[in-house]
């Protein structure tokens, strides 16, 4: 299966991948899920909002109505140059654990579920897990039709094209109450399990809790002018302030014990001997807690607005995506550490669509470790030995939740 999808929307200039929502590279990804859930006889389903199933032991309505179902699996999507394992790894993971658990006989009591959510990071449209966000009521479709992707292609055109129809999308609480509990594989963004001591070494740990975080638009207006002939003085030039605000968020974040970045940029009219008329960067923020997320949110928009009266320059700022703190079920997420021999409880600064599910369902995450702690980028990697003991503790976990 790895080797399978190792080649799909992979670029050869960086090595990285470039599986954006609703492209060709997704497109293929979806048809792979398809395959594979085809080729285990598993029902599929695609449903409103695009997020693919594949369901074993559903055979009536009543299996349906009792709401009892365990799920598992993660997205198929990638941030632009993004690593091999940051989504696919708990897809892969899900169908590999569902052939183990059928090698050593398992009897499941209960629907199980294989699901690949649709955009859950955000590359092309800028919010990240709208499939999950659809599902649960957390975006309406008026917002999402609103979304639009660097090119001006909005969300709806860009379903329209790949043959789903947006005007369906929206939120699907039946098929939420079908679920008793979700669990995600995910591979660790972090270097907590690999910096542990020797002694205490795991391949996997348990998630506890997904911090605070959020994505802001600053729009820095200045004056379009020519690089070769205006005096320093009598310039009003927004990447100045774009650049005194990019400092000023990290020294916030520093200050905090928080996160802030600026990874997007975008430039009007992005000539060398022009002056920018207009600046715009998105700010990446995350925290341990509510207060200093927006403490230091706060603190960096006043210091936009200081430098930009400096330097002439108009600052506007939107809040384009907010997710608050999830703590997962902890009655399941005790149960599963516990199930796994104690395995480390970890917190995360990184968004997944099982925090999106949280406020819904029962949700928990499962981390693999990850040598160099490295994400959201070709270098990417973890252990095959490693991962072979995620799909072992994901296989012990569903046969604990749905082999009842």
């Amino acid at each position: 299966m790895w080797r399978d999808l190792s080649s799909v929307g992979r670029y050869k200039d960086s090595g990285g991948y470039r599986r954006y929502a609703w492209s060709g590279a997704d497109t293929d990804c979806r048809a792979w899920f398809r395959a594979q859930a085809e080729a285990r006889g598993l029902a599929y389903e695609l449903d409103r909002n695009g997020n693919q199933w594949a369901w074993l032991g559903v055979t009536s309505a009543e299996d349906i109505a009792l709401g009892n179902a365990v799920v598992t699996g993660s997205h198929l999507d990638s941030v632009p140059d993004g690593g091999a394992f940051d989504g696919p790894l708990g897809v892969v993971s899900a169908f590999a654990a569902l052939d183990r658990l059928r090698e050593r006989g398992a009897h499941f009591t209960v629907p199980l579920g294989i699901v690949n959510f649709q955009d859950e990071e955000g590359a092309r449209f800028g919010l990240a897990c709208v499939g999950s966000r659809l599902s649960s009521g957390g975006l309406t479709q008026k917002q999402a039709h609103a979304l639009r992707d660097g090119d001006g292609v909005t969300l709806p055109q860009a379903m329209e094209r790949a043959g789903h129809d947006p005007d369906a999308i929206g939120p699907d609480p039946e098929r939420l109450s079908r679920i008793g509990a979700f669990v995600e594989l995910h591979i660790e963004q972090g270097r907590a399990l690999a910096a542990r001591a020797d002694a205490d070494a795991r391949s996997v740990g348990v998630a506890s809790a997904i911090w605070p975080h959020g994505r802001w638009r600053f729009d820095f207006e200045g004056e379009a002018n020519h690089a070769g002939t205006t005096r320093i003085e009598d310039r009003r030039d927004p990447m100045l302030t774009y650049a005194g605000t990019v400092l000023a968020a990290r020294e916030e974040a520093r200050l905090s014990g928080a996160l802030a970045t600026f990874g997007k940029v975008a430039v009007e009219p992005n000539g060398v001997n022009a002056i920018p008329s207009l600046v715009r960067g998105w700010l990446d923020s995350r925290a341990a807690d509510e207060d200093t997320l927006a403490t230091v949110v706060a603190a960096i928009e006043k210091a936009a607005g200081e430098r930009g009266k400096l330097d002439g320059v108009q600052v506007r700022v939107t809040r384009e995506s907010r997710t608050p703190v999830v703590e997962f079920a902890h009655d399941l997420r005790d149960r599963i550490a516990r199930q796994l021999g104690g395995a480390p409880l970890l917190p995360t600064g990184a968004g997944h669509d099982a925090g999106i599910l949280s406020a819904s369902l029962p949700t928990a995450m499962l981390y693999v470790r990850n040598p160099t702690g490295v994400s959201h980028s070709p270098a990417e990697f973890a252990q095959e030995d490693d991962c072979v003991a995620g799909i072992a503790a994901l296989a012990d976990v569903l046969e604990g939740l749905a082999c009842r």
